[in-house]
C-alpha cells in the first residue's frame, strides 16, 4: 500500500513579538528574495518596520504592495507578474490578503508564509482560498503555508469581533466532527481517524484553556495553535470535512443570501450552538464557552434576523449536495427550525 504524503508548515512561530523576527525566519529557511502582500492600511500601521527588519536580515524584497481584492482574475494577473527571482510570498493581514497570497503562491508553485493579523478563522492555515469566481464566493485549492507566523501582540490590538469570530470557527469543530461521524455511518463518507484525532485534540485543548479575558496571551496562543491544527486535520483528510459541517453550510447560505453577512466565524458560532442542540451533542459545553468568552454578549448586539437563519437552514443542503450532514435530512432541518424559534439562548441572540 502506498504511503500518504501530507504538507505541514515548516515554520510555526506563535507568540509575543514574532513579527520582529520575520527576517531571521526567512534567512534560516534560505529565502533571499521575497514578495510581500499587505492588507489595507497595514504598510503605514506597521509594514515599514517589517520591511526594514527583513532587509536588515539580508533578504531582498522584490515587491511589496497592499491588496484589497479576492477576484480570481485579478489574482491570476498578479501572480504571473511576480518577479521570476521570487523565492517566497508573504501574506500579512486578514483573510482577504492571505487568500490572495496563498492562491498566487499556488499558481506560481512558490512557498507561502501566512501572517494573520487577526484570529478570525482557520483560513490562515488551510490549503484552500475563498475567492470571487464569476461574481460568487467560491472555495478553490491553494497552497498549504510553508510557514505560519503570528504575533499575539498584534492579535490583541485587533477589534474583539475578530477574536469572537475565531472562537466561533474553532468551537465549530465539535459539530463538524459529529456531522462527519453521521455521514460515515450513513455510508456517504469514510472517516480518517488520524484527522479526527487532530481536530478533536485542537478543539478540546482550546475549550479547556483557562483565561481571565479573551485578550490573554495564553488564550490567544491556544486559539491560534488550535486553528492551525484544524488546517492540518483538513490536509490529512484531503478536504474540509473534519472542520466544516452543517454549521458551515448555514454560514455559507447566509453569505449567499445577505447583502452584508456577519464575519464568517460569528455566523458559524451561532450555527454551531444550534446544530449541537440538533445533534444533542455537547451543547452545554458550546454554550458555556460562548457565555464565558462574551461571544453571546457580542452577537446579541448585532440585531440578527431569525428568518434569515431559517432560510439558511433550508438552503444548507444545496450548498454542498455531495455531503450528507444532519441538515441534509428533512427531519433535522425541521428540528433545527423548531430550536431556532424556541431555544432560550437563541432567543437572546435574535431578540
Amino acid at each position: 500500500m502506498a504511503g500518504s504524503h501530507i504538507a505541514i508548515p515548516t515554520i510555526l512561530e506563535v507568540g509575543k513579538g514574532t513579527m520582529e523576527n520575520l527576517g531571521a525566519y526567512l534567512k534560516e529557511s534560505n529565502f533571499n528574495n521575497a514578495v510581500i502582500y499587505f492588507g489595507n492600511g497595514l504598510i503605514d500601521l506597521f509594514g515599514r518596520g517589517i520591511i526594514e527588519n527583513i532587509e536588515k536580515a539580508g533578504v531582498k524584497i522584490l515587491e511589496y504592495k497592499e491588496l484589497d481584492t479576492v477576484d480570481i482574475d485579478d489574482i491570476i494577473e498578479l501572480a504571473f507578474n511576480i518577479d521570476a527571482n521570487a523565492q517566497v510570498i508573504l501574506g500579512i493581514g486578514g483573510g482577504k490578503v492571505i487568500d490572495t497570497a496563498k492562491y498566487a503562491a499556488y499558481l506560481r508553485k512558490l512557498p507561502f508564509i501566512s501572517i494573520p493579523t487577526s484570529a478570525s478563522s482557520d483560513g490562515f492555515s488551510s490549503a484552500s482560498a475563498s475567492l470571487m469566481v464569476n461574481g460568487r464566493r467560491t472555495s478553490v485549492p491553494a497552497r498549504m503555508a510553508y510557514g505560519i507566523v503570528v504575533d499575539t501582540d498584534i492579535l490583541k490590538s485587533a477589534p474583539e469581533k475578530f477574536i469572537y469570530s475565531g472562537i466561533g470557527d474553532m468551537v465549530a469543530k465539535i459539530t463538524s466532527l459529529y456531522d462527519w461521524l453521521f455521514e460515515s455511518q450513513k455510508g456517504y463518507s469514510t472517516m480518517n481517524d488520524f484527522s479526527v484525532m487532530i481536530a478533536k485534540k485542537a478543539v478540546n485543548s482550546f475549550v479547556r484553556t483557562p483565561f481571565e479575558t479573551i485578550k490573554d496571551a495564553l488564550f490567544l496562543k491556544e486559539l491560534v495553535d488550535s486553528l492551525a491544527m484544524s488546517g492540518i486535520a483538513n490536509e490529512i483528510a484531503g478536504g474540509s470535512t473534519p472542520t466544516s459541517g452543517s454549521e458551515h453550510l448555514i454560514s455559507h447560505a447566509l453569505d449567499k443570501m445577505l447583502a452584508q453577512p456577519q464575519l464568517h466565524g460569528i455566523q458559524v458560532g451561532i450555527a454551531t450552538y444550534l446544530m449541537s442542540k440538533v445533534q444533542d451533542h455537547r451543547y452545554v459545553r458550546v454554550n458555556a464557552i460562548f457565555e464565558k468568552t462574551g461571544f453571546w454578549d457580542y452577537v446579541s448586539t448585532l440585531e440578527l434576523n431569525r428568518d434569515d437563519y431559517e432560510k439558511a437552514i433550508d438552503m444548507a443542503p444545496s450548498i454542498k449536495p455531495h455531503r450528507h450532514t444532519y441538515l441534509h435530512e428533512e427531519k433535522y432541518r425541521e428540528l433545527a427550525k423548531k430550536i431556532l424559534r424556541e431555544d432560550e439562548v437563541l432567543g437572546r441572540v435574535f431578540a
